[in-house]
């Protein structure tokens, strides 16, 4: 590990907390912008310890195609748990799953289950210990089968590819 990298361990991650310091504050005054910049370096170097080791994308393209079709799904989804609250005549039909997870490594599991929560109308409640399960609720459920293989396929399948896990 050089100087540098020790130094600034997570350049991406030291970025965004000096950007995101300076939207805080909504100032540009020299304060600031030290203070942004102190706490761009520190906040990494005292964190490191506790980070994960990241996997490595193996398919970066795939991972853009993951992104755009999540905001895609984002949208549709929000529009129609927009019609089914809207509508006099659907009633939801809440309830619970089990998803069962065919990917082990903690960052896909995470990545998976945000995802299930991002979109509307499903929300990821529980992740079991062992990695095995995720429990999701989904707000109008009439087909647990369909719903789970969608996830799979939608999902979990091009996460699994992304990290090749």
């Amino acid at each position: 590990m050089t100087r540098v990298e020790r130094l600034f361990p997570a350049p991406t991650l030291g970025l965004v907390l000096f950007v995101t310091w300076l939207l805080m504050v909504r100032s540009l005054a020299p304060g600031q912008i030290l203070l942004g910049a102190f706490l761009a370096i520190i906040i990494p170097l005292l964190t490191r310890r506790f980070w994960l080791p990241f996997p490595r994308v193996k398919h970066p393209i795939k991972l853009a195609l993951f992104v755009i079709g999540v905001l895609r799904d984002i949208v549709v989804a929000n529009l129609q748990v927009s019609l089914l609250i809207l509508s006099p005549k659907r009633t939801p039909h809440p309830g619970f799953i089990e998803y069962p997870l065919n990917v082990s490594d903690r960052l896909a599991v995470t990545l998976l289950a945000n995802t299930v929560t991002m979109t509307p109308g499903t929300v990821s409640a529980y992740i079991r210990q062992d990695l095995t399960a995720l429990f999701i609720h989904v707000l109008d459920m009439r087909d647990e089968e369909s719903i789970i293989r969608e996830i799979h396929e939608r999902y979990e399948k091009p996460l699994k590819e992304i990290f090749e896990c």
